[in-house]
This record gives C-alpha cells, sequence and structure tokens, in this order.
C-alpha cells in the first residue's frame, strides 16, 4: 500500500487509511498507549520513496523504504545504506545491527550515525516513525545532519514478523541536491 492509498476492498463510506489513521490516533489519545501499536502499524509506509541529503557534504541521495516501524530503525538502515554503502564518511553499524533491522530475530546495541531533521528544520525523533518525515515535492525528505550528541539504542524491529527494507536507488545530481537542500530550513534545535 502506498502512502495514504485507501484499503483495499474499501465499501463506500468506509474509512480510507488516512481517516482509519486519524481515528486510531483520536482513541489512542483518550485511552492512553493501548493503541500506540495500531497507530504505529497504520504509519508504516509501503515502498514508499525517501530522499534524504546530507547537509555537511551537500549529497543526496534517493531511496525506497518498506516495512520500517519506527525511526530507530529507519536511522539505522539509512547509516548501513549510506555509510556502509561508501557514498558518506562515518561508522556504519554493525552487520549484526543491519540484519535484525531487516529481518532477522533479536535486538543489539547501535550508535547513531547522524541527527535526523525534516526540511522545516524540526528533529525528527527516533522514537517516531517514518511517516513522521515531513513530504517535500511528492517524497519525504530526510536531511542528515552530525549528531549532537552520541546516542545508542536497540537495533531491531519495531514489528518483528515485518521485514524492513531502505533500497538505494540513485544518487543524486548535485543541481538536484543543492536545489532540494536550498528548501531546506536550518535545524531549530
Amino acid at each position: 500500500m502506498r502512502g495514504d492509498a485507501q484499503l483495499p476492498g474499501r465499501a463506500p463510506g468506509r474509512l480510507g487509511r488516512a481517516e482509519l489513521r486519524d481515528a486510531v490516533a483520536r482513541v489512542a489519545e483518550l485511552s492512553g498507549e493501548r493503541f500506540q501499536c495500531l497507530g504505529y502499524a497504520l504509519a508504516v509506509l509501503d515502498d514508499e520513496p525517501f530522499v534524504a541529503i546530507d547537509r555537511a557534504t551537500g549529497a543526496g541521495f534517493a531511496l525506497r523504504a518498506s516495512g520500517i516501524g519506527d525511526n530507530f530503525q529507519l536511522h539505522t538502515l539509512l547509516a548501513d545504506t549510506l555509510i556502509g554503502g561508501g557514498h558518506l564518511p562515518g561508522t556504519a553499524p554493525s552487520p549484526e545491527a543491519v540484519a535484525m533491522c531487516r529481518d532477522r530475530p533479536g535486538q543489539t546495541p547501535t550508535t547513531g550515525s547522524f541527527n535526523l531533521v525534516g526540511a522545516d528544520g524540526e528533529w525528527i525523533w527516533n522514537e517516531g516513525n517514518p511517516a513522521d518525515v515531513p513530504v517535500v515535492d511528492g517524497m519525504r525528505l530526510v536531511v542528515l545532519d552530525p549528531p549532537p550528541y552520541e546516542r545508542s539504542w536497540s537495533a531491531g524491529r519495531f514489528f518483528p514478523g515485518m521485514t524492513g527494507e531502505l533500497v538505494l536507488e540513485r544518487v543524486l545530481a548535485a543541481e538536484e541536491s543543492r536545489s532540494l537542500l536550498a528548501q531546506v530550513a536550518q535545524p531549530r534545535r
């Protein structure tokens, strides 16, 4: 299911994916944390285009994400794809951390490589999910800044039965990256 596509077999008068997500958010707000997992499940993106731009180097990357349940998982897979793939400097997560974020059971410690920032300059917290990443020109755009402090977490999957994927489709041309970076605000924190 792409972005806010309607649920399959939706009958007239029934809620679409966006409306269902909003309804679950309202119920979760009233009932506490009991519906958090359902809200997260409805926010999982499938075959979603992403753009990541490294502010320090200006390098940009077109990616596609599926089955990523939270931003801890997104952060780990971004670091593997971009640092582990040799596209950006830094320390890549361990192969074990990456495997556990993709499809291997379990969790293992890892350390953050970036500070994730939206085009609006707001931090994108690891405790959120990829649906929190703002859309710019039809794609979710995440800016990669140096981490302001060391952060570590248990790498793994919020939904253990769901395979996580982050695929690098292409490295953006320098002009394309510059154009997108020009639309990005400075970090606000």
